[in-house]
């Protein structure tokens, strides 16, 4: 069983200008002359953690980190109401890490993303797939209308009902019918306490049900990883994240060359396992690994060991 490599601190960091008023957050730690890899952390709006360094050997791999425009320490923080968050959509992010990657001087890098992260990773290597070394994508997301239909329209909450009557409870019963639109009607009140509690409800119900068992969930609760998390989920669900129906399945001919692992938890009922095997026929050169007693966090042991095979695996290609 693999573990977390031992804590590292990054060597440097900064926030780059990257237009439309926007600086994002990144670091780099490990070996500077070591294998390039970007980390994409998911949400939209999770920002990033020292954690997510120790996916990677530090002796083996330069890596960055960084915190997608408006979460973490990227500025403007979108739990201010007044940034903006129009200048923030997939293709905003896309074209930041190839500004971040030209940047830093880095010509061709792996890419790790996991769950939103994931989304981006492959939006990313269709856009720019001679810069893409490999691909380590766990809790696949395709944005696919299924998933909107069992997140938002009710086939999640019989697994988790309490959890979806706490989300349901802010939102007028006249508007259940289409949740995402209510809860941008929300996040957008003139009223702060009617926007934090918007936030608060919908951050809990999406963490409620990350893990095989249940978590503690107090950590999310702050007034601005809530707020930014929520407005950004709410941002990208409403336009479907900028992208056509089956846009990154219909496009991953693109990136059959790339080396490709695929990690998914069986019972991940945030984004269903189906959408890791569609991936996975689509790169039928790709590595599926289903893990059988996990769900959609990457820090659960059967994910977190598949992962860090794939970083030791490609370390030294």
């Amino acid at each position: 069983m693999r573990q977390l490599y031992p804590a590292v601190e990054p060597h440097a960091s900064g926030l780059l200008d990257v237009g439309d008023g926007n600086q994002i957050y990144w670091e780099e730690s490990g070996n500077p002359q070591g294998r390039p890899v970007v980390f994409l952390h998911g949400g939209p709006g999770g920002g990033s953690s020292p954690t997510h360094r120790r996916l990677f050997d530090p002796a083996a791999y330069r890596i960055v980190v960084l915190d997608q425009r408006g979460c973490g320490r990227s500025l403007p923080h979108l739990s201010d109401a007044a940034a903006d968050i129009e200048v923030n959509t997939t293709w905003h992010l896309v074209a930041d890490l190839e500004r971040l990657r030209e940047h830093l001087g880095i010509d061709r890098w792996q890419v790790f993303g996991g769950s939103w992260g994931s989304t981006l990773a492959l939006a990313y290597a269709q856009e720019h797939p001679d810069r893409v070394t490999e691909l380590v994508l766990r809790g696949i997301w395709l944005v696919d209308p299924d998933y909107f239909h069992w997140h938002f329209g009710g086939p999640l909450g019989n697994l988790f009902p309490e959890e979806w009557e706490r989300f349901l409870e802010p939102v007028p019963v006249a508007e259940r019918i289409n949740p995402t639109t209510a809860y941008h009607r929300l996040l957008t009140s003139p009223d702060a306490d009617v926007r934090l509690a918007a936030a608060r409800a919908w951050t809990r119900w999406e963490m409620s049900h990350a893990w095989l068992l249940p978590a503690e969930l107090d950590a999310f609760d702050s007034p601005g990883y809530a707020i930014a998390y929520a407005r950004l989920e709410v941002h990208y669900m409403r336009h479907r994240c900028w992208l056509a129906e089956d846009q990154l399945i219909d496009n991953a001919g693109r990136i059959a060359h790339i080396p490709t692992t695929i990690v998914h938890g069986r019972y991940d009922v945030i984004c269903p396992v189906r959408s890791a095997v569609r991936l996975h026929r689509a790169l039928p050169e790709s590595k599926l690994v289903i893990v059988d007693d996990a769900g959609h966090a990457y820090n659960e042991p059967g994910i977190l060991d598949a992962l860090i095979e794939a970083t030791d695996r490609y370390a030294h290609g």
